[in-house]
């Protein structure tokens, strides 16, 4: 029996991503494991049958395939960085087969089962922070294992011959993060096979996985802590015969308040989560009855990650501040203002965060950095 190459077309739809932007960093370097199982085809290669039979003395009158089943596979690897990652695991392709009626009569039946391990390169091309393809390229190192029996004229001489044979796999799919931790694969992949008679052949498999990271899980959020400036003292007036002109009054020192990024909104995320809300409007409601010039805020991240990144996200949740505070809160969007600053103004010593190998102890030492402050200015 021989397992001829399938040529299979797999299309993956092309994905539209406007505002997509790479969110994988250093942490999601790490171990990983997973499972996939799906379908596994093979082209069962009748004329060859037929053939063979031909040159034994007998005429073939019809074929039967079983040319699908079910395989499945589980791996485990580990991720280098955003782009690049090696996988190994153990699969199992299922089993193939048929039956052919023969004149005089007979019958041929034979079939195959596949199972090995496997060690690929994979790389990845993210989409958005959740979404990515990847395409992988390997070895496999399978064994086959042949059944044959005949029933009538039909003899067999070698009923149960096997093989174990190293050849090359490749593949394509689709991952999508549901959290930091859990992600779901679709993939197509080929695995170049001997068939323990001689002959080569491919098996394609398309299968639906899981996957799970180890150490991945984003740093808790910690509760706003509002820092508030203390008041302006108030000038002292000397007294002497002749008054001298009375200059004008400084202004007022702004007022700041820190709201932790954590406590705002989810990671790497730019949009104000419900107790986020819940601290922005008690902020709004102190402002109430207060005269004052102008309202800024700052988005600050910490120092990991790179400074166009970093830009982009503190600027878009300063951005998202404003915006809340103007549409829910009431505030002139005239007297309001946003920027990001990137982590160019830290809040903790480099001393007490040592290292630039990014692990959960330095996010979480690192915490206070990222912050978004808003100031209040010319209060009067």
């Amino acid at each position: 029996m021989k397992l001829t190459r399938i040529s299979a077309a797999i299309a993956i739809m092309a994905l539209a991503a406007s505002s997509s932007r790479f969110a994988m960093a250093d942490d999601d370097k790490g171990w990983y494991v997973g499972a996939n199982v799906g379908q596994s085809r093979a082209k069962i290669d009748d004329p060859r049958i037929t053939s063979d039979l031909l040159a034994a003395g007998f005429t073939t009158t019809s074929i039967n395939d079983d040319s699908r089943d079910t395989g499945y596979k589980l791996f485990g690897g580990y991720q280098f960085n955003p782009y690049f990652a090696l996988e190994g695991g153990y699969f199992d392709l299922g089993q193939f087969g048929y039956q052919a009626t023969t004149v005089p009569a007979g019958t041929l039946n034979g079939n195959i089962k596949l199972r090995g391990v496997n060690l690929d390169a994979v790389g990845f091309l993210p989409f958005t922070d959740k979404l990515s393809a990847f395409g992988r390229i390997g070895a496999n190192y399978a064994q086959a294992r042949d059944n044959f029996s005949g029933t009538g004229f039909v003899n067999v001489a070698d009923p149960s011959p096997s093989t174990r044979a190293l050849n090359y796999k490749y593949g394509l799919g689709l991952e999508y993060r549901f959290t930091h931790a859990i992600a779901m694969r679709l993939e197509a992949e080929r695995y170049r096979i001997d068939d323990a008679v001689g002959n080569k052949g491919d098996i394609n498999l398309l299968s639906l996985g899981l996957v799970y990271r180890f150490g991945d899980d984003a740093p808790p959020a910690r509760a706003a802590e509002p820092i508030v400036a203390a008041p302006a003292p108030e000038p002292e007036v000397a007294v002497a015969r002749t008054p001298p002109p009375i200059a004008p009054a400084p202004a007022p020192a702004p007022t700041k308040f820190t709201f932790s990024a954590d406590s705002l909104f989810d990671f790497n995320k730019a949009v104000i989560k419900p107790d986020g809300r819940v601290a922005l409007d008690d902020f709004a409601s102190k402002l109430k009855g207060t005269d004052y010039d102008r309202i800024t805020v700052t988005g600050h991240t910490d120092r990991i990650g790179s400074h166009a990144y970093n830009m982009k996200l503190s600027t878009e949740r300063a951005d998202a501040v404003r915006d809340y505070l103007v549409k829910s809160d009431g505030i002139a969007s005239e007297k309001i203002v946003a920027q990001g600053v990137d982590g160019l103004h830290p809040v903790t010593r480099p001393e007490d965060c040592k290292g630039n190998k990014v692990t959960k102890a330095l996010k979480a030492c690192l915490q206070p950095d990222r912050r978004v402050e808003v100031e209040v200015s010319g209060t009067k």
